[in-house]
């Protein structure tokens, strides 16, 4: 579900016109909407509820503290990957012990905070992480709570840069190798085994993997129930969201304009693992991102210039790469829309950034309502993986975010300044 819809031909989020926030903050800008991370939290926690089960966000999707803090009061844990993020979640109200902390390179400082901090487990990605989480926590007088990420070698059919589970990906220990790997782990003495991981990739949208990574991963959590005392099984995160033309078709992120499914649902996921993961008898934890908040976020922009070649039309706004890089960096797709709707017949074009590189991109050869100087447009689908992996390329401060609830709406994060830019640097005397 999604909370962006035309009304009287001005586009909202929720019940505040988007032209009123870019008249306010300026352009570019991000908006999230609170009712919309609600909703998929909501169903998805329904959809599991036959399962003893957690759900924990994945920071790393969107980390603004406005949006931590709405999830930790629905009940979120998280799923962290490092100590900023374990810092960001207390500073918006999360408590540790309902963190688990992933990622292949945890330092010593990370462990030792997170250790103090009573982190839930970490989720451990090799045999030389056991023996460092080991040697940390013998240090502090500790046992350090773990979970070893298992690499089940399937599949998710998503993009390259985003598929985790495959033999050939750098996270995880081989399913081949994981109940030797867990008998090296219960032979260090400052360890305490709690559970077991996996996690096989991002955007995936069909229930299929998942189906095949829980049933070739039961037996093996099954065998080490018989000699860990395992409490329980991560099945990490996952489930893709809908990016093309969720707005345009009038319908809602799951549903087409007859009321069936164009994508996997919380139902569909729910319904395909259930069945596998009910009969361990275990807690089951659940780390999605993309899913809660993806679609809850746009990222507002105003034409400055549109450019006519005799091979293209490049209609130029202010938001860049730098600010939403997923077209750049994964051929990533987001539907375009004016703040006022438009019934004028498409023309194609580019809708380019200001950034000094070809690169630069949200759209190439895309049909999209004629765009003028001063236009304003959302490019929506951008609640994750948007803001968190921004930058300061070309010396570009980075941008306002918004949280909208209801008819409100509050300033999440402010824009940088300019003296931002050179906070911290100095000349050499």
């Amino acid at each position: 579900m999604h909370s962006f819809s035309y009304v009287d031909g001005t586009l909202r989020c929720e019940g505040v016109e988007l032209n009123e926030i870019a008249n306010h903050f300026g352009t570019p800008a991000y908006v999230y909407s609170a009712a919309t991370i609600r909703g998929n939290y909501q169903r998805l926690d329904t959809a599991l509820a036959p399962l003893d089960h957690l759900v924990c966000y994945a920071v790393k999707a969107n980390s603004n503290l406005a949006v931590l803090n709405l999830l930790a009061k629905l009940g979120s844990g998280f799923d962290i990957v490092s100590g900023g993020e374990l810092f960001r979640v207390l500073k918006a109200g999360g408590s540790a012990a309902r963190c688990t902390f992933a990622g292949v390179g945890k330092t010593r400082e990370e462990i030792s905070y997170a250790l103090k901090e009573g982190v839930y487990s970490f989720n451990v990605e090799s045999e030389g992480e056991l023996a460092r989480i080991n040697e940390v926590a013998g240090s502090l007088g500790m046992k350090a709570p773990i979970a070893i990420r298992v690499n089940p070698d399937v599949d998710a059919k998503t993009h390259k840069f985003i598929s985790t589970g495959k033999s050939k990906n750098k996270f995880g220990i081989g399913i081949d190798r994981a109940a030797e790997v867990y008998q090296v782990a219960a032979n260090l003495p400052h360890l305490k085994i709690r559970g077991v991981q996996t996690h096989i990739g991002s955007q995936i949208l069909e229930s299929g993997p998942f189906a095949e990574a829980a049933a070739k991963l039961a037996s093996l959590v099954q065998d080490l129930k018989k000699s860990y005392d395992i409490e329980f099984f991560d099945f990490g995160g996952g489930i893709g969201i809908v990016y093309d033309e969720a707005l345009s078709s009038g319908s809602p992120s799951w549903w087409d304009g007859q009321g069936t499914s164009r994508r996997i649902t919380p139902e569909d996921y729910a319904a395909a693992i259930i069945p596998v993961l009910k009969p361990l008898g275990l807690r089951i934890l659940f780390e999605p991102g993309r899913f809660l908040v993806g679609n809850a976020g746009a990222l507002l922009s105003t034409v400055q210039y549109v450019k006519q070649t005799p091979a293209k039309t490049f209609t130029i706004i202010d938001a860049a790469m730098n600010d939403l890089i997923r077209p750049a960096l994964y051929e990533g797709w987001h539907e375009i829309v004016p703040l006022r709707q438009s019934s004028a017949d498409k023309t194609t074009m580019d809708v380019v950034g200001p950034v000094c590189e070809s690169g630069d991109f949200f759209a190439q050869d895309r049909p999209l309502p004629p765009l003028h100087p001063e236009d304003r447009i959302a490019v929506l689908s951008a609640g994750a993986y948007g803001f968190v992996m921004s930058s300061n390329y070309n010396s570009r401060p980075l941008l306002p975010e918004i949280l909208v609830d209801g008819d409100k709406f509050h300033l999440a994060r402010e824009r940088q300044s300019l003296d931002d830019l050179v906070r911290g640097e100095s000349i050499p005397q």
